[in-house]
């Protein structure tokens, strides 16, 4: 009776442990096929809302952000792990590195948000602050993007950066975050020449003005270091002083949920664009279009073998054409 109870017993513990086994098994399957996306620069503006919008699709979100509150924030929301992350940082880029590699799930996406703004006269700007701009907005894409790459490889994902609409707008005060954003753009098109024989898409996305709080945290510091902005005694200084006494109130400006929309479709769409450009109106469209317009025609000006209008518009059509191809 003993014997027949011991294997009753063992009989039990085996089908117990066979149905767990396979509901770890599940678990395991479910958490490879989600397929998992990095945002940096999370907390707030443009990174908090495609967070939250890709976390509502479906996929899994790790949510690169500095303070503790915004990482407490970040992990409320489902489908998201916060992570600490400063692209300014080496150590807190290979610790992320090391947490989603440990999380099972690989690396599908990367989406670079994280940027910083300052502005002021080029002939002013103290070069410590040019250089902080760049090791965000540039140097920081670089490291995430090369220390990601090799995950993003493996399963033949996408990469995004988010540039802006002043990448090609270039304006008074607004030099050293156009030189930035600029230098984005050639960062894409050589990045996608590379990844595209490896199965890895890239592209960029433009936004023009949307609701953020990119403005406010700029103008304070901005104002804190106000001598490194406009030095005394300077041509500039007056009209600076009038360009940052402005508004620079964004809340005016509409929820970036556009920009949200195009980060998924260069995520995960069958046909992914090269370059998205996302404005709030028509007006910011014609400011972009008119510009790459006359740059156009001024690099057409001068040269020994410039194309006459018929000549350009042919070249327009065709680059039209290969490009819904």
């Amino acid at each position: 009776m003993k014997t027949i109870f011991r294997m009753f017993g063992i009989a039990i513990f085996s089908l117990l442990f066979s149905v767990t086994g396979c509901a770890a098994d599940s678990n395991d399957e479910g958490v490879a096929n989600q397929k998992a996306v990095l945002v940096t620069g999370a907390s707030t503006g443009i990174g908090r809302k495609i967070t939250e919008a890709l976390a509502e699709a479906g996929y899994f979100v790790y949510a690169g952000a500095r303070k503790q509150a915004d990482l407490d924030a970040l992990n409320e929301i489902e489908n998201v792990q916060s992570i600490k992350l400063d692209v300014t940082i080496d150590e807190e880029i290979e610790a992320a590195v090391e947490t989603v590699s440990d999380g099972g799930r690989g690396l599908y996406g990367l989406v670079n948000n994280a940027g910083v703004f300052i502005g002021g006269p080029l002939a002013d700007v103290d070069l410590d602050e040019f250089r902080w701009l760049m090791d965000v907005n540039v140097y920081g894409v670089y490291r995430v993007t090369q220390a990601f790459a090799p995950m993003i490889i493996a399963e033949q994902g996408r990469i995004t950066t988010i540039g802006s609409i002043s990448g090609t707008l270039s304006g008074r005060f607004s030099g050293q975050y156009s030189m930035s954003k600029h230098a984005i753009e050639a960062y894409t098109d050589s990045l996608a020449a590379e990844m595209e024989p490896l199965g890895v898409h890239v592209s960029v996305i433009e936004p023009g003005n949307y609701d953020s709080r990119i403005g406010d945290t700029a103008r304070a510091r901005m104002l804190a270091k106000n001598d490194e902005y406009a030095k005394e005694g300077s041509p500039f200084a007056e009209s600076y002083a009038q360009w940052i006494d402005g508004s620079w109130d964004r809340s005016q400006y509409k929820e970036p949920d556009e920009v949200a929309d195009a980060a998924i479709h260069a995520l995960f769409d069958e046909n992914p664009f090269r370059r998205y450009m996302v404005v709030p109106n028509e007006k910011e469209a014609g400011w972009t279009i008119g510009k790459q317009i006359k740059e156009l025609v001024q690099l057409n000006e001068y040269q020994e073998y410039s194309f006459s209008r018929d000549e350009l518009i042919e070249m327009l059509d065709a680059a039209m054409a290969a490009d819904t191809e």
